[in-house]
């Protein structure tokens, strides 16, 4: 493998990217009172902001660079599965919404907690924090697959410096500089991304004409819509829409990442815009991604960028070093670092909410915000040492190891939302058994079939539904939960 250095004008805008965010991030320390200012922001922010926020926090250096991977190997098909997110996005803000404004929560898992007690509560809380944490872990390693292409530097430097920066202004500055730092590397990525396929029609001879002409010929890799119904092809029209929806539902209506978001907005009609709103922009965002994948693939048949067996996910950072002019590729790389960054700040900040206001019911302890800036402020900088070392792991093809992981556990925590919004005899002790179950049974799906991951979800919920349902008829409580 030959690693390739990147002008020294680039790397300067790159060095000047990475300060310039931190300090912004830093600026936003001011005015910070309790964990309410911390964890939200004050809820101060428009729902445009919260709306970028939110695409920000979901794409992360992964999508920026396994998107195009999966068109330059493949198709678009993947398309498929945003339509499912925009589908999950609607339904969230028809079950979910409401109950998260019905009180004071600074956490997803406090409506647990209202409904199941705090034992639920925590259960809930601890499988995300497990579920995060291993996502992020495969995120954060993509950093590394950039920076080593770009500089030649060694991974665990690579992932150091980026992640070291992101706890210093997530530390300091909380969710609002979090939800402001990434809407500017929102706007920085987008523009990266539009340049670069703007750059690519440029450079392949006949442009557009050749892109179309060649996708074609090449196994249709313009090919968006599959309606064949085979559970182990992983991106079809059905395991896109129904798989996609009940994985937008579970990771935007029950992981804290983004409900923090969709909490930290002025009202429920700012939250439901800001949510609505992303997944179109989403849609948008991905449609570029992909384009620019089949671009590279077309481009690569005139100027090679992969040599015999390297991974694919290295295409467009090798394509961004050797094609980018000088300037422009500092910029672009700077955008892909803009969005590890970005999410893994809005990781962290989630993180350290859920360890100190949905664990604090293991512990005893009181859980009014008042008493917690000071220690979320610690739960901070150990989630961001913790990353570090996850980010050191080897995972494979990025994206698709990193919705697999997420896709594992996430049907049990949906299941049990869904369970304590529609089923009034559910108790605590059905809940507890339908999500050792659920996750239980995707962990075999997993393990033994060759469903794909985009049914993990949707299975994981049902077993989780069905089999709580049934435990809490079987063995009621003996009173209800307080």
């Amino acid at each position: 493998m030959v690693l390739m250095h990147i002008h020294p004008v680039d790397l300067a805008i790159v060095i000047a990217y990475l300060l310039g965010v931190t300090a912004l991030g830093l600026h936003f320390r001011r005015g910070q009172q309790d964990a309410r200012d911390y964890f939200l922001g004050g809820r101060s922010a428009p729902w445009w902001a919260l709306a970028f926020s939110i695409v920000a926090t979901e794409t992360s250096t992964l999508t920026i660079i396994g998107t195009p991977a999966i068109a330059y190997s493949g198709n678009m098909t993947f398309l498929q599965l945003v339509f499912g997110y925009i589908v999950g996005r609607i339904l969230i803000t028809i079950i979910f919404l409401p109950g998260y404004f019905r009180g004071e929560y600074l956490t997803a898992y406090a409506l647990i907690e209202k409904r199941f007690g705090s034992r639920m509560r925590a259960v809930a809380g601890v499988t995300f924090l497990a579920t995060r944490t291993l996502a992020e872990g495969v995120r954060v390693s993509a950093i590394a697959l950039v920076v080593s292409v770009a500089l030649g530097t060694s991974e665990r430097l690579a992932v150091f410096i980026v992640i070291a920066l992101t706890v210093l202004y997530t530390f300091e500055g909380g969710m609002k500089a979090v939800i402001w730092t990434d809407v500017a590397q929102f706007l920085l990525y987008l523009t990266g991304s539009l340049l670069t396929l703007g750059l690519l029609l440029h450079r392949i001879p006949g442009g557009w004409a050749e892109v179309s002409q060649v996708a074609a010929v090449s196994g249709n890799k313009l090919q968006v819509l599959d309606f064949s119904w085979n559970l182990a092809t992983k991106y079809t029209f059905w395991s896109g829409v129904i798989g996609g929806a009940f994985l937008t539902m579970a990771s935007h209506g029950t992981d804290q990442t983004i409900v923090q978001r969709l909490l930290a907005a002025r009202n429920q009609k700012d939250s439901r815009r800001a949510l609505l709103a992303s997944g179109f922009i989403v849609l948008f965002q991905f449609t570029i991604f992909l384009l620019v994948g089949v671009a590279l693939f077309v481009f690569a048949q005139h100027t090679p960028l992969l040599a015999a067996g390297e991974r694919t996910d290295r295409i467009l950072p090798l394509f961004l070093i050797r094609e980018m002019p000088t300037g422009l590729a500092g910029l672009l790389l700077a955008s892909i670092l803009a969005v590890a960054m970005s999410n893994a700040s809005g990781s962290l900040n989630s993180l350290a909410a859920s360890s100190v206001m949905d664990l604090a019911a293991l512990r005893g302890g009181s859980t009014h915000p008042d008493n917690f800036l000071k220690l979320s402020r610690r739960m901070t900088l150990v989630w961001g040492a913790v990353l570090i070392v996850l980010g050191l792991v080897k995972w494979g093809p990025v994206l698709e190891a990193g919705l697999t992981v997420a896709s594992l556990p996430f049907g049990s925590l949906l299941g049990l939302f869904l369970l304590g919004t529609f089923d009034v005899r559910a108790n605590s002790r059905g809940s507890l058994a339908g999500m050792f179950a659920g996750l239980a049974t995707v962990l075999l799906v997993f393990r033994y079939t060759k469903i794909a991951f985009t049914w993990y979800v949707l299975i994981g919920a049902c077993v989780t539904f069905v089999v709580g349902a049934a435990v809490s008829r079987v063995i009621p409580e003996r009173r209800a939960a307080a």
